[in-house]
């Protein structure tokens, strides 16, 4: 008879097949969950009429013309210098600083003339300037 003890082994718990199982289910959860209702935000934006809240003594209508000459609210300017168009955003800025500058250029306007008007309202501490644009359904109308 054998009384030896046999040494009992301890029982082992491999991880890597549950480890391999449980990654398999996080890809499986990660691809097949829906982010579009979380991405998205819903907005009611106010309404408003446009023409109503604009506030027309402080903008300043700059158009130029396909010949380069410049017009500021409908009065032809003489001179095309940089220190001709400064004088007159300075002496028709009834706002002052807070003085919009719109500047409506014809498409075939050189783009040193509307370089020049930028620069003139530079000079005249004039700082907000943009741009009138039409839409092209309206074009040679």
């Amino acid at each position: 008879m054998n009384f030896r003890r046999r040494g009992r082994d301890e029982p082992e718990i491999n991880l890597i097949p549950f480890i391999d199982v449980l990654l398999v289910v996080l890809i499986f959860l990660m691809l097949s969950t829906t982010y579009s209702k979380f991405t998205e935000l819903q907005l009611t934006l106010p309404v408003a009429d446009a023409d109503a809240q604009r506030d027309y003594p402080k903008e300043l209508i700059v158009a130029i013309g396909a010949d380069g000459g410049y017009s500021i609210n409908r009065q032809l300017l003489t001179g095309r210098s940089v220190e001709n168009v400064a004088a007159a955003l300075t002496e028709n800025a009834k706002a002052g600083k807070d003085t919009v500058i719109i500047i409506s250029a014809d498409a075939s306007a050189r783009h040193q003339a509307v370089v020049t008007v930028m620069e003139a309202a530079r000079r005249a501490g004039l700082n907000q300037i943009t741009f009138a644009t039409q839409a092209t359904g309206n074009s040679g109308k």
